[in-house]
Parts: C-alpha cells; sequence; structure tokens
C-alpha cells in the first residue's frame, strides 16, 4: 500500500514556506512559477498539498500543483487558527504554520474537499465584481469625507461622475460575460425574484458555478450565510454569521433582502419576524437567505420562478 505525501505550505507574496511530513524537513522557496515548477517536478506523484488561503498569492502555487496531478487542499485562514488554539498552539510563524497545515490536513482529511480549478467564468466574474466593490467604496469614502468642502463641490461632482462611468464599463462587461459563457438564462431567473438586481443576480449565478452543491444548506454555507452555533448545557451562546464565502455576494445579498423586504411578496414576512423582536440586520440576513435558496433552486433545476403568492394559488 502506497501512503501519499503530506505536505503544508505557507504562502507569502515572496516566499513558500514548505514542510513535508514523511521526511520531517522544511525548506523556503521562492514564491515564482519557474521556481514552483522545479520544485514540484521533485516531488512523489500525488502528493496531499495544505496550503492557506492567501487573497491570491497561493494561486499560482495550486494551480501549478494541480496540473501537476497533486490534491490540493485549500485551508480558510480562520479555520486554522482556532485549530491552532485547540491544539494548545502559543507560536504563530511561517514555519509553524507550515507544520500546522500538513498536521491539520494529516487529522482532518475526511472533513475536508480538495480543490479543483474554477471555470473561466467564474474567475472573470469574481474578478470585476470585486473590482467593482473596491470602486464602490472609494466613491462612497471620498463623498463622506468631503461633504463639509464646499470648495471642493465642483471638483467631487466631476470625480464621482468619472467613476460611476466606470461603474458602468464594468457592468457592461460583467453582461459580456455572462453572454459570451452562456449564463444570460440563469441571471435572468435569479433576477426574477423579487429584490434581486441584475449584479446580484450575477454575483449568484457566479457562487454556484463554483461547485456541485447537493442541496441549498451547501450553498449557503459557501456563501458564508450559514449560522455558528456555540451552546453549552443550558447556556445558548450567541448565533454569528460564518461569514466564509465573498464578502460582495453577500453584500449585494444584503442590499438585495432591503429591496426585497419593501416588496409585497416579502414584506409581510420581512414585518413578521421584526414584530418577533428581531433586530433589522437579523431580518435581512433571514431574507437574504431565503432569496439565495431560492435562487440555488432555479439554477439547480433550470425552473422559472413563481412568486409565492402564485405557488399557494
Amino acid at each position: 500500500m502506497t501512503i501519499q505525501t503530506l505536505i503544508g505550505i505557507d504562502v507569502a507574496k515572496h516566499e513558500l514556506v514548505v514542510y513535508r511530513q514523511d521526511l520531517e524537513i522544511q525548506e523556503a522557496l521562492e514564491n515564482r512559477k519557474p521556481i514552483i515548477k522545479q520544485w514540484l517536478r521533485g516531488l512523489p506523484p500525488h502528493c496531499a498539498i495544505a496550503v492557506e488561503a492567501t487573497g491570491t498569492y497561493h494561486v499560482a502555487l495550486i494551480e501549478l500543483a494541480y496540473q501537476y496531478g497533486h490534491e490540493i487542499f485549500v485551508i480558510d485562514g480562520y479555520q486554522l487558527n482556532h485549530y491552532r488554539q485547540g491544539i494548545g498552539g502559543r507560536a504563530k510563524t511561517d514555519s509553524s504554520d507550515a507544520r500546522l497545515l500538513a498536521r491539520y490536513l494529516s487529522r482532518e482529511r475526511e472533513m475536508l474537499r480538495a480543490w479543483t480549478p474554477p471555470p473561466a467564468a467564474y474567475r472573470s466574474l469574481q474578478s470585476l465584481l470585486r473590482r467593482r466593490a473596491t470602486l464602490v467604496q472609494a466613491r462612497v469614502a471620498i463623498q463622506q469625507s468631503c461633504t463639509e468642502l464646499p470648495w471642493l463641490a465642483s471638483h467631487l461632482k466631476r470625480l464621482v461622475a468619472q467613476l460611476a462611468r466606470i461603474d458602468q464599463v464594468i457592468q457592461a462587461r460583467l453582461r459580456v460575460i455572462v453572454r459570451e459563457a452562456g449564463l444570460h438564462h440563469q441571471v435572468a431567473r435569479c433576477q426574477a425574484v423579487e429584490g434581486v438586481g441584475e449584479l446580484t443576480a450575477t454575483a449568484l449565478v457566479m457562487a454556484f458555478l463554483r461547485g456541485d452543491f447537493r442541496h441549498s444548506d451547501a450553498f449557503v454555507a459557501f456563501l458564508g450565510l450559514d449560522v455558528r452555533v456555540r451552546d453549552s448545557g443550558k447556556q445558548r451562546g450567541r448565533r454569528k454569521l460564518t461569514k466564509k464565502g465573498d464578502p460582495e455576494v453577500r453584500r449585494l445579498l444584503h442590499n438585495a433582502a432591503m429591496a426585497a423586504s419593501r416588496q409585497p411578496t416579502w414584506k409581510e414576512m420581512y414585518q413578521r419576524y421584526r414584530s418577533r423582536g428581531l433586530k433589522t440586520t437579523q431580518a435581512l440576513v433571514i431574507l437574504a437567505r431565503k432569496l439565495a435558496r431560492i435562487a440555488f433552486s432555479l439554477m439547480k433545476h433550470q425552473t422559472e420562478y413563481r412568486p409565492p403568492s402564485l405557488m399557494k394559488a
């Protein structure tokens, strides 16, 4: 029986710290494609490699490792940090994190899902949606910081108008990607749901592309809209969202829930939650989760949306 080689890799912008568990050796590599390729060629076949998610610095590594036939596991940093605390780890260095990743993979392998490359459309849509989010945040910050400076008003107006034009260009490009990928029917299905606009529909379709979700619970968890429960004995801990998914998709869904709460279809349900004593944000999260589940069902079963009132008729 061949034992699979387990490797943990701590990723930084310029360096990879690698720990190979079977040989108990550690080395540092430059985070450059030629160096990574050379290192991958020297590995045994079909290694299992655990890498902590680091924005974009780990992308080249996992893509190349996948091409070389290795099994890749991308570990959430929040999850890894709690694992470190759970085993009594005190140090957090590049070296200790590489070892921790290898240990985490060896002990928790059955609970992990191997990484696979996302579709090209997913990457393109995600990249543009994130850049648009940065643009919107910058525009709001500039407007808020300059409102009390009337002598800047004319300049600010021109700047905001230019940012709005850039926003429109990005949205136009999103439509092109959707159309070229043959996803326009899926976007239309989601957009038919009250409160869900074109951007939110595009974000939901993008998220749906990322995995073969067996049910809506898995989709909701991928979006980070599932709830973390911490109860002990008779003590009921505070419920919080896991927020593991893409923050921009959650932001768009929150905006969609706000719009839906004013629509006749969802207004009564929203008010019912508010009358139970839930805060506005809590009620909107429930509504956002409901919208996500409906969108998932529409995309999963390739069906058209029917408002709840029509379903009862």
